[in-house]
């Protein structure tokens, strides 16, 4: 008996070691050997390994930052995501175990006179017309993993797991590129505010000179009238500045998990730098590094253990069950030991058959989802090496541009300068001076917003990288 014992046993190990289906690794999607728009790939490491309290220095973003990762919603609902998927983790390593149920009846039933029971009553004469039945069990029930179906559930719960890990470093890195492009927003809209004030103010002297000079008659009504139009639309763009000042403020107070409220901040859009030099390291680097994509590919290992779940469904399930306890007619007799004991063990083989139909398409199905999750695998690569071709070539077309308007602006100041001397020894007209000043109102609010947009290029390049979860 021992030796079929044995024999079985090993059998069993021998099976419960199979896969009845066969996984599809992770693919190896064609990566380029650098970036475009990338230096030539001589340094290995990127800017996304340095943690973002190194990366992004200023002290009131990082404050922001700071309050943002501990208290906003979107990571605190991450967070018990990634508790409710451990207790999932823990509660599946449970499935080896065989079910164990505690089981207490007590019954009584009065069968009919006619019937096969109450006949049996009266003609043993038992002297009752109702029958008693008193049990107490410990029953257990357990499948032999035969085909890896429990494995397979083991392999999903720890995938999905990881996953729930990999959407918060994903939520957290959104987090501070979100928080550090509104803010670099807030203190570009500080800049053009003043930008706006110094214009007005500028346009009040203006236009006090051309007040002068046509109480002198040597303007018409007209040069006043068109110096104040000018001077109001630099004035309207005060409370529109303030308007998306307040705006940006609130919005970067909620995403930080605060109320709408002030930012406090001493910076300027100008004391804001980055080093010139901004290593991306290699494009394999990023199937490692990027949240997402590392969560597509535990997807892919979800995918495999749910074809081989539905797969094992299809085969043989082979229980053993056993139950013990005491059982007694009587309620005087129940806890009579040992005539009250029982036991029974059984084994039992279920084959699938008039369902079977339904097993194949939900297995074929599942084979499906998988090709599906390697789909969107190679996808998510492509999308993250695109959005860090994207930011490169914008951090380096903003540098032209940022030269380029620099250089104007400089040429327009030199020119409001001069306007203003001739003007004043009656050498240019009151048009000249007033053109001359809405064309550096003009360009100093563009080279304002080129400086935003070169320091949101830097924290794109940061997130596409896959940085700001360490």
């Amino acid at each position: 008996m021992k030796k079929y014992i044995s024999g079985l046993a090993f059998i069993l190990v021998v099976l419960s070691a199979c896969n009845v289906s066969k996984n599809v690794e992770t693919p190896k999607p064609a990566l380029p050997d650098t970036f475009r728009n990338a230096a030539a790939a001589t340094d290995t490491s990127s800017v996304a390994d340095i943690p973002w309290k190194n990366f992004f220095t200023d002290a009131t973003l990082q404050k922001l930052i700071d309050s943002a990762i501990i208290k906003n919603y979107d990571m605190q609902l991450a967070i018990k995501n990634i508790e409710a998927s451990q207790l999932l983790v823990k509660q599946v390593k449970w499935n080896y175990v065989p079910q164990a149920d505690l089981n207490v009846t007590a019954s009584s039933t009065r069968p009919s006179d006619n019937s096969l029971d109450g006949l049996s009553l009266s003609q043993y004469d038992f002297g009752a017309k109702h029958i008693e039945d008193y049990s107490a069990n410990i029953s257990l029930s357990w499948e032999a993993d035969i085909w890896g179906k429990i494995r397979n559930q083991n392999k999903s719960a720890l995938a999905a797991y990881l996953q729930t890990t990999e959407a918060k470093k994903a939520i957290q890195t959104d987090i501070v590129a979100s928080v550090s492009q509104g803010y670099y927003n807030l203190l570009m809209l500080d800049d053009q505010l003043s930008i706006a004030q110094r214009n007005v103010a500028l346009n009040d002297s203006t236009l006090r000179i051309i007040k002068l000079q046509y109480d002198a008659g040597q303007v018409t009504s007209l040069a006043v009238q068109q110096a104040e139009a000018q001077r109001m639309a630099a004035a309207e763009l005060v409370p529109q500045f303030e308007q998306d000042i307040t705006l940006q403020e609130n919005a970067l107070q909620i995403l930080a998990g605060e109320l709408p409220g002030r930012v406090e901040r001493s910076a300027k859009l100008d004391d804001i730098t980055f080093t010139q030099s901004l290593s991306t390291g290699i494009p394999s680097a990023l199937v490692s590094r990027r949240p997402d994509v590392r969560s597509q590919e535990l997807a892919l290992k979800i995918a495999n253990a749910k074809v081989g779940i539905n797969k094992s469904e299809m085969y043989p399930a082979l229980r053993i069950t056993a139950e013990g306890g005491v059982n007694s007619f009587k309620a005087s007799n129940w806890f009579n030991i040992p005539a009250s004991l029982f036991g029974v063990v059984a084994g039992s083989v279920l084959q699938p058959l008039l369902d079977h139909k339904e097993l194949k398409t939900q297995y074929e199905v599942a084979k499906v989802e998988r090709e599906k999750t390697v789909i969107q695998f190679r996808q998510s690569v492509l999308v993250a090496v695109g959005e860090v071709s994207d930011a490169l070539v914008k951090i380096e077309k903003l540098k032209d541009q940022q030269a380029i308007s620099a250089n104007r602006l400089h040429t327009l100041q030199q020119a409001t300068s001069n306007s203003n001397l001739l003007f004043k020894n009656g050498m240019a007209n009151y048009l000249e001076v007033l053109i001359a000043q809405g064309n550096v109102l003009q360009g100093e609010l563009e080279l304002a917003s080129i400086k935003r947009s070169q320091l949101s290029a830097v924290s794109e390049l940061y997130k596409a990288l896959g940085g700001g979860w360490k």
